[in-house]
């Protein structure tokens, strides 16, 4: 479903359940003001990013994560980390919830807890602006010449290892960076031909860089993101209530339309 049809789709559904959305935050648990220590990597536009202008950590998952404690009644420790160690830190009790555009599946569940969905997105090939030498997966796992850059162990790899490629992690052609930002640096310098990422994040990455980049091809899958805790946390249920209110009173519509529309008309 298009961001367009998700954010029609949320109107509606703020509409119909009005009421509920009024029930459901006025049932909301307090936390009496507790500091949740959250976490982040900052390099993921338009989800959590650095402000260029004043290095502030800005973007979606921000935004909705102060929305969240604010509805429980809790304050934000926001801390930061890369991603390699990001889940193994979550799970260690480290940080409390942790946040970077994180795909539920089955494997992560099994070192950490996952909240209820808060965006569903799918992944697309970001390409140069000008690039004419292939138009799709297809075209490009035929040219053996042609590389994908991603950062190990995110979606994004995956769906380059067994969506585009020929199901080897191991495949020389996709080449490995610390962070997703590094990433698109190398697509945009030539040093690798592609980069997948979600609709949402690609959207970003052309408003802010107009006349830089493009998406081809078609999606090649979706995925639901969701914030990750330490399993058996206290704050799982709390949290998935106030994600539910959020998105049944039309907050997570606002958000949506501030950074997938609003912030790269902006740029």
């Amino acid at each position: 479903m298009s961001s367009i049809l998700k954010l029609l789709a949320t109107a509606v559904a703020s509409l119909a359940f009005g009421a509920v959305s009024v029930q459901a935050q006025d049932a909301l648990p307090d936390l009496g003001g507790r500091t949740i220590v959250a976490v982040t990597e900052n390099a993921y536009v338009p989800l959590n990013f650095a402000d260029p202008k004043t290095g502030e950590g800005i973007g979606l998952e921000y935004d909705l994560f102060n929305e969240i404690a604010k509805r429980l009644n809790a304050k934000v420790d926001w801390q930061l980390s890369s991603w390699d160690v990001m889940i193994q830190a979550v799970r260690d009790g480290q940080f409390e919830v942790g946040m970077d555009g994180i795909t539920i599946n089955e494997e992560r569940a099994e070192l950490i807890d996952f909240s209820d969905p808060y965006l569903t997105s799918e992944q697309f090939m970001l390409v140069r602006a000008d690039e004419t030498r292939f138009t799709d997966a297809e075209s490009f796992a035929g040219d053996p010449n042609l590389l994908i850059g991603a950062q190990a162990g995110t979606t994004n790899f995956y769906v380059a290892v067994y969506n585009v490629l020929d199901g080897e992690e191991s495949n020389p052609r996709i080449k490995l960076f610390d962070t997703f930002g590094t990433s698109v640096s190398a697509l945009q310098a030539g040093d690798v031909d592609t980069v997948l990422m979600d609709q949402t994040s690609a959207n970003g990455y052309i408003g802010a860089n107009p006349g830089a980049f493009k998406v081809i091809g078609g999606p090649l899958g979706a995925e639901d993101f969701g914030f990750i805790l330490t399993q058996g946390s206290d704050l799982l249920d709390p949290i998935n209530a106030a994600i539910a209110a959020i998105k049944a009173d039309g907050t997570m519509e606002k958000f949506q339309q501030k950074w997938f529309y609003e912030y790269n008309a902006a740029q």
